[in-house]
């Protein structure tokens, strides 16, 4: 059985599936695209809601400190995501890196975790695009009942509407999806680029003193709502101080997530071997600098502990006398939301159509459009429930879990780099991480310290989550997968 567990998928083998009638993408995107659809992802929530919130609570005007340490963090893993994509350009990010170093459980195990990452993912920023859009009809005269907008909202009309119109461009096609969030990124860069020159011409140095608070107990942290490493080591728990600094980087990572999107598109890359690594890698470094930059001039402008939580970097400029530059970031926002909406339903509805292409998961699902040459069924199937999950539950609470999901995803695959080194020397590899494997160790060792300065409660729910698929894996995925029949001698499951 535990033979069972561990069988792996050569990478020969998995490149040769994607060749299947019924089964193959469409090779639409360059590099270009695959920056567009990195930057497109990572500015949201991050710049738009998290920064006041994070900057109030936990970090004081370090928040930019938080922001940088988390680019950091995340650029470690950018460059074993790097070798792994252009290496093993497959559908499926890091599942399907898995399943060719560590076998077949750990792969379902990753497969799952993104599942957690990217549908909870969109739908927490469904719910924060329809407060956004809520805002700005107010602001037009028009007001829409509690009842069906807004995060405390019985039904959630905006965001299940934002879903479903996303759903229906990324069923249409991958190259319309391109071109729909090319624009609206274009929108939103420009936005956030006239914050930071306007807004450096309101920035009030006394605002950055003390550039960290001076640490304080508060009940935010306290309890199993306290980071785990605090619990762990005896700490009391704290906000602000370097403590509240290094909680602050766990939370804006949710900012970051999002160039592992891009891996997941590597079947539909033009030149993968190329275009793979300027994607992930520019589309990171493009974000990390405007998040460093925007969140300096937001906690220049306005004292942090008077920043809005739900739209920080807009109140920021009415706390100025500008409503004009208002406005135009409410529209920024609302732009930037759909788009990190839209290519985390895509990164999703691409591990669902990997896991279901090698029958971990129903195999009807792996069917491609025969018109449009998207995996429709796996679209629709993964934008229903991101809809439903919008529509009736108030997600951000739950952000954390996204985080923890990524993280845990991203030492699996620094893990696999070095696995695939060892025992794929050979593989030909156009983009090489440097100076392994101290890169992808200290990858490792990176995203466990930010995982522990996630909250206790963070952990119990994430645990939960993993038991509930390792029932889904032993009920169904190890009896049905492809290598369970092939390794049959009638062809039949075997368990």
């Amino acid at each position: 059985m535990a033979s069972s567990l561990f069988r792996a998928k050569t990478v020969e083998q998995s490149v040769r599936e994607t060749r299947e009638p019924g089964h193959r993408l469409r090779r639409d995107l360059s590099a270009l695209d695959l920056v567009v659809f990195g930057v497109g992802v990572i500015i949201g929530t991050g710049i738009f809601v998290l920064t006041g919130r994070v900057a109030r609570e936990y970090a004081g005007p370090a928040v930019a400190v938080s922001f940088a340490i988390a680019g950091i963090v995340c650029a470690l893993a950018a460059l074993c995501y790097a070798e792994f994509a252009s290496t093993v350009p497959v559908a499926g990010s890091a599942y399907t890196f898995s399943y060719a170093t560590l076998g077949e459980l750990p792969a379902w195990i990753i497969g799952w975790d993104l599942i957690l990452e990217m549908a909870l993912g969109a739908a927490v920023v469904a719910v924060g695009w329809s407060g956004y859009f809520t805002s700005l009809l107010e602001t037009l005269g028009i007001d829409l009942p509690p009842t069906f907008a807004g995060e405390d909202a019985r039904f959630n009309i905006p965001a299940v509407c934002i879903v479903a119109l996303v759903t229906f461009i990324l069923v249409a096609g991958v190259k319309i999806s391109s071109r729909v969030n090319g624009i609206m990124v274009l929108v939103k860069v420009a936005v956030v680029l006239l914050v930071i020159v306007a807004g450096a011409f309101s920035i009030k140095l006394a605002n950055y003193r003390p550039f960290i608070p001076p640490a304080v107990s508060t009940e935010e942290v306290e309890g199993i709502r306290a980071p785990l490493v605090q619990l762990l080591f005896g700490m009391t728990p704290v906000a602000f101080g370097w403590l509240g600094v290094f909680s602050a980087v766990a939370i804006v990572f949710f900012a970051f997530i999002g160039f592992d999107v891009v891996a997941t598109t590597a079947e539909e890359a033009h030149r993968p071997q190329r275009d793979l690594p300027i994607g992930i890698l520019g589309s990171l470094g493009i974000c990390t600098l405007l998040y460093v930059l925007v969140s300096l001039v937001v906690v220049g402008m306005q004292h942090y502990s008077d920043l809005s939580e739900s739209a920080p970097l807009a109140d920021a400029f009415r706390a100025v006398g500008q409503p004009f530059f208002a406005g135009l970031i409410s529209v920024g926002a609302i732009f930037g939301l759909t788009t990190v909406v839209l290519i985390l339903l895509l990164g999703q509805s691409r591990v669902f159509f990997a896991m279901s292409r090698d029958r971990l998961l129903p195999e009807s699902l792996a069917r491609v459009h025969p018109r449009f040459g998207t995996p429709a069924r796996s679209t629709i199937l993964m934008g229903t429930i991101v809809a439903l999950l919008a529509g009736f539950i108030p997600l951000s609470a739950l952000a954390e879990l996204v985080n923890i999901g990524t993280l845990f995803a991203f030492v699996v695959v620094s893990l696999g780099v070095m696995v695939l080194r060892r025992t794929r020397p050979d593989l030909p590899r156009s983009f090489r991480t440097p100076w392994v494997p101290v890169v992808p160790i200290l990858s490792v060792l990176a995203c466990v310290f930010v995982m522990l300065n996630l909250p206790a409660e963070t952990w119990i729910r994430f645990i939960i989550w993993m038991l509930l698929g390792s029932v889904i894996y032993f009920a169904y995925g190890r009896r049905h997968s492809r290598l369970a029949r092939s390794s049959s001698p009638d062809g039949k499951s075997v368990i």
